[in-house]
């Protein structure tokens, strides 16, 4: 499936491992992210194929936790609760700069040389398909945002400023880039998403499915990032849904301005 920022809306996702607005030239497991920041009209989340082998790159998910649960059917046995799970690590470290170059380089191609990287970090864990992320933006204001292995990068984003031009809402504090659930070795996942927020947040979190705990974002140039580690409790089925990852921000007063889990292009039907 293909979609492009003229696309408009569809109903809300419901389960995290059933993507989002699939970005163009991309194969179905990969899903483009939700905008919600900054311009003019509200379509709301296409969606998408099922992802497949336990792989699901998507947007922010739709807030309803209880709705993801898996269930028991004629006697089958029950998927793993999406919220009964650990978060492991949600630590990152940064890229060197002349690896950062090189992800650039082979992620933008001729164009690399018009961006600059604002944040550059590897993740607490390894995918099959990254270890890392890089964000950069070049002089009008365009994010790109590039996965890395090695000194490699990619782009599921064709052009790679896709992001900035899809699902526009108005009045919003934070737009969502590609975001990503990954298996990353036996009975263990690699959760790792991106986005830009606005002037007037000075704090941005993440939190996982029914879970108090927020997370910091690493945050500079106007993006953030962030990547943890989970581990099911219990093992995973083959469809395993996971949790979803939940954004906040916050101004500089330390008062909560955003909550994804309140969002209405999260939270309402079309």
């Amino acid at each position: 499936m293909k979609i492009g920022p003229e696309h408009k809306a569809a109903s809300p996702l419901r389960r995290w491992a059933v993507p989002l607005s699939v970005a163009a030239g991309v194969a179905a497991v990969s899903v483009a992210a939700v905008s919600a920041f900054g311009a003019t009209g509200q379509p709301k989340p296409r969606v998408a194929d099922p992802a497949r082998s336990g792989e699901s790159r998507t947007s922010a998910p739709s807030p309803t936790p209880s709705t993801s649960r898996g269930s028991t059917s004629g006697g089958a046995k029950s998927e793993s609760s999406p919220d009964a799970f650990t978060i492991t690590n949600a630590t990152t470290t940064p890229i060197a700069p002349g690896t950062v170059s090189k992800i650039l380089s082979s992620c933008l191609g001729p164009d690399a040389s018009k961006y600059h990287a604002v944040i550059a970090v590897r993740t607490p864990v390894v995918s099959d398909n990254s270890d890392g992320v890089v964000v950069a933006v070049d002089s009008a204001d365009q994010y790109v945002q590039c996965a890395s292995k090695g000194d490699k990068g990619s782009s599921q984003d064709s052009p790679p400023t896709f992001i900035n031009n899809r699902l526009w809402g108005t009045g919003r504090s934070i737009e969502y880039f590609d975001s990503t659930r990954e298996p990353a070795g036996k009975g263990q996942y690699l959760m790792l998403g991106a986005g830009h927020y606005t002037t007037d947040v000075a704090k941005v979190t993440v939190s996982y499915g029914n879970k108090p705990k927020e997370y910091p974002a690493v945050m500079a140039g106007g993006a953030f990032v962030y990547a943890a580690t989970l581990r099911p409790d219990t093992p995973p089925g083959p469809h395993y849904a996971g949790p979803s990852p939940y954004i906040h921000a916050y101004d500089a007063a330390g008062k909560e301005i955003y909550d994804q889990m309140k969002d209405p292009q999260f939270t309402s039907e079309p």
